[in-house]
């Protein structure tokens, strides 16, 4: 396989940070902050082209997208919808020119505030936002249209938000069949198309209910479903629909495209976490990072920080610590902050609430600390070129 030079990507909330290695994914230096310091929920790159996308915003800034052409260097805006600046900008002038507000209207208005996730697929770039909006742009970027196939599904009603909110947080395409959609949203569940986004149904089914009921917690699974508040989901390569989801309750492995879901939590030390991560070219290997629980702390188990690996699509679990702190560790990796790259071994990345990026270049079994001291992490992804 041929050498790439890798540069992770990370989101922060205090802007946009990338981290450059060299060929042997060594030498690594910071580069940033970008996007003006605003919050930025998830950053992405195409590797054909070299650009990358940063999407944030917030109450303050309202909703955008950050867009460079050239691997960092500058950065474009794209505003989307406007906030509590906006307002201030109406009286003041000099406030608005050095925040670059200029009055014009903005296509959504003020209906969602937060960008949290995107993803690019065949040139098709995908946008997931809070409240839960899907949104597509095929000019990379530039213009942006709601994807309202989802928007009007007949359940929308009756979503519900988890405690960040009501948030379309991952996205999921097959890159066999960019008309295969799969998508996250905390708390409805996952939700997936066949045609290109036009309709949807809602995936939660669980494979073996009976196995599943009598858990006491709002977010566990009952009434035949896995549960609705869905923290990150990934599509395994091959071509296989076997998508693994870690909920707020569980990690679930789906073989139909997410009609079906067993439970797949085998030895692990804790249903509750946020990333999951798949590996590049062998579906059944993946990983994840348990938390001792959503009112235990949001840490990891006897804060001794683990990265767990699966080599058997989840049945059997094995941690993976060398390298990462086994004494006061109490940082939490959210459900954006876990990548990986294609080598071979492949590598695998997450970045903490407390600042640190970690990598391992041997699929788990050693981790070193890559870039430290940065803002809360909110997403993590490589660019690889």
């Amino acid at each position: 396989m041929t050498a790439t030079t890798p540069t992770v990507l990370v989101g922060t909330t205090k802007g946009a940070f990338l981290i450059d290695g060299d060929a042997d994914r060594d030498g690594w230096s910071v580069r940033g902050p970008f996007c003006n310091g605003w919050p930025i929920g998830h950053v992405i790159g195409d590797p054909a082209t070299g650009r990358i996308w940063a999407g944030g915003g917030g109450k303050f800034f309202g909703a955008g997208v950050w867009r460079s052409e050239d691997r960092g260097a500058t950065w474009a805006l794209t505003r989307l919808t406007s906030g509590e600046m906006d307002g201030w900008a109406e009286s003041e002038p000099d406030f608005a020119a050095a925040m670059g507000v200029t009055g014009a209207p903005l296509p959504f208005g003020d209906s969602f505030s937060d960008v949290w996730s995107m993803h690019c697929d065949k040139g098709v770039l995908y946008m997931g936002t809070k409240p839960a909006t899907l949104l597509r742009s095929t000019d990379g970027g530039e213009t942006w249209d709601k994807v309202s196939g989802l928007t009007d599904h007949p359940s929308a009603k009756d979503w519900h938000g988890g405690a960040a909110g009501l948030v379309l947080h991952t996205i999921v395409t097959d890159p066999g069949n960019p008309a295969k959609l799969w998508v996250g949203i905390s708390a409805a569940g996952v939700f997936a198309s066949e045609d290109g986004g036009a309709t949807w149904e809602r995936r939660n089914r669980l494979a073996n209910a009976a196995a599943c009921e009598g858990h006491d917690h709002p977010a566990a699974p009952r009434d035949g479903e896995t549960g609705y508040c869905v923290h990150n989901m990934m599509r395994a390569a091959g071509d296989g629909d076997v998508l693994y989801q870690q909920n707020h309750h569980g990690v679930w492995r789906s073989g139909d495209g997410g009609r079906s879901w067993d439970d797949v939590n085998g030895n692990l030390p804790s249903t509750f976490g946020f990333p999951i991560r798949v590996h590049p070219r062998d579906p059944a290997t993946l990983w994840t990072l348990p938390l001792n629980g959503d009112m235990q702390g949001r840490f990891p188990p006897d804060a001794k920080a683990a990265v767990w690996r699966s080599r058997d699509a989840g049945q059997t679990w094995e941690a993976c610590r060398t390298g990462l702190p086994q004494e006061g560790c109490y940082f939490t990796v959210l459900r954006q902050a876990m990548a990986g790259d294609s080598r071979d071994p492949a590598g695998v990345y997450f970045g903490t609430n407390s600042g640190s990026v970690f990598a391992s270049f041997d699929e788990g079994d050693t981790w070193r600390e890559i870039a430290r001291h940065l803002p809360t992490i909110q997403a993590v992804e490589v660019l690889e070129h």
